[in-house]
């Protein structure tokens, strides 16, 4: 337990004393964020504030666990595969948002680009999960049910991954909001890792814990900096990767529930303006509804947290106590 509160403590201290040092860096680069016009008119004050800050998340929780595990022993290849996915998810982000403020290509990638990059770190991942002979069993939370896939599983990895590390880049979208969100699920996963003697996972699962700690420091409302996609893409993917390796797979869907519900609101709207000419929400994902419906940044931001806590205690007593 000490190992564990020392790796979230130096994860958390690093994010803390890197973030004023790169935050000066990027306004000296002018990376700043762009803020679309078709987007909430509140934000455009927030333009120029400065943005791939996910740079420090990943930085703080790499050198965290690396150090940490190293030295009591613990770097496993599963907190390499971890580590992967996520520099690997952070460096596709990094591009998206080093193409839309330094070469003024407002959207970044194309949908194509970050898709096939997406993929093709998915598929190394499954390739390597294939060869550790990982169980490709799909168990049902709460029972002893267990559904054999064969290679449907390794299709099912790339679609988590896909999806997760998108649903975690739609719910970055107001100060603090998927810092906040995406802390909570670390911490239900190291939880989870923890009762199934998986310590090194915990122990990664801490790291990012802690650097999202740290980082909220900076990027709770008002925000000093944003993650931009450099830090949601890195956080889902390691999110999905935790989830296939603790064999919850399916809890992901309850423990990170926030990003499925905003990922559904996006697919609802589109689909129902594309159908029927007419909008369900007021502007997707879903908390730019509640901010055109007349909610503060703050009481939008503190409310996700607050259910994506109750999420996340729904999957520990899923996984751990039926």
């Amino acid at each position: 337990m000490i190992l564990l509160f020392m790796t979230l403590l130096l994860a958390f201290l690093i994010a803390v004393i890197l973030s004023p040092l790169f935050i000066p860096f990027l306004r000296r680069m002018k990376f700043g964020q762009y803020i679309r016009e078709e987007g909430p008119k509140s934000h455009q004050k927030k333009a120029g504030t400065p943005t791939m800050g996910g740079v420090v998340i990943v930085i703080s929780a790499a050198l965290a666990a690396i150090y940490e595990s190293l030295s009591h022993q613990l770097m496993s290849t599963e907190i390499g595969l971890l580590l992967f996915l996520t520099v690997a998810y952070g460096l596709i982000g990094f591009l998206d948002d080093f193409i839309k403020v330094v070469m003024k290509r407002n959207l970044g990638l194309t949908s194509k680009q970050k898709l096939f990059a997406q993929i093709v770190v998915a598929i190394i991942f499954d390739s390597v999960i294939y060869h550790l002979k990982l169980s490709t069993q799909l168990t049902i939370p709460g029972t002893h049910i267990e559904i054999p896939l064969s290679w449907g599983y390794m299709i099912l990895v790339v679609i988590m991954l896909l999806g997760t590390s998108n649903g975690t880049n739609l719910t970055d979208g107001m100060d603090g909001l998927l810092t906040g969100t995406a802390t909570v699920a670390f911490a239900a996963f190291a939880i989870i890792a923890y009762y199934q003697n998986q310590f090194d996972i915990t122990l990664f699962c801490m790291a990012m814990t802690g650097a999202l700690l740290g980082f909220l420091v900076f990027n709770a409302h008002p925000a000093k900096v944003f993650m931009g996609d450099t830090g949601s893409l890195a956080i889902g993917g390691a999110l999905a990767g935790v989830s296939i390796l603790t064999k919850s797979e399916i809890l992901l869907i309850v423990i990170g529930g926030i990003f499925v519900i905003e990922t559904l609101s996006v697919m609802i709207q589109v689909a129902s303006f594309k159908t029927t000419g007419k909008r369900v929400f007021k502007m997707s994902p879903l908390h730019h509804h509640y901010e055109l419906s007349g909610w503060s940044e703050w009481r939008i931001v503190s409310t996700f947290w607050v259910v994506g806590l109750l999420f996340a205690v729904i999957g520990i007593y899923t996984k751990v106590w039926l």
